[in-house]
């Protein structure tokens, strides 16, 4: 008898472990963190017309907590607004002044992602 309630809770341990894993991969909150959900904050507007795009590719982010730090922490930095794109595993960042690649690339590998490359898209 004492077995089978062993095996009915290690059961139960598993499938919610299961559950887990699957939320994490497919976007939803409560992961990469060890905490509370990072709440996204609104779009940052610029103060000067856009004249550029920067797309960075990134690697590491796997859900929603991923996409709002990495905008939070991007969004920053003065004259940048970013948008992440968790599927396509792309920051585009907006801006309205000229941006260092490098402060760029420091600010999301500070958050322990790996940017693997940055294009730069004429406005």
């Amino acid at each position: 008898m004492g077995n089978i309630i062993i095996i009915a809770i290690l059961l139960i341990v598993v499938a919610l472990a299961v559950k887990s894993a699957l939320g994490h991969f497919k976007g939803g909150g409560g992961c990469c963190g060890g905490g509370g959900e990072i709440l996204p904050e609104k779009e940052k507007i610029l103060e000067n017309p856009i004249i550029g795009k920067k797309i960075m590719h990134i690697e590491g982010m796997h859900c929603v907590n991923c996409k709002n730090l990495i905008e939070r922490q991007i969004n920053r930095i003065a004259g940048a607004s970013c948008q992440v794109d968790l599927k396509k595993k792309i920051a585009v960042v907006s801006y309205d002044r000229e941006l260092d690649e490098a402060e760029l690339k420091r600010t999301v590998e500070r958050q322990d992602y790996q940017v693997t490359e940055i294009e730069t898209v004429k406005a």
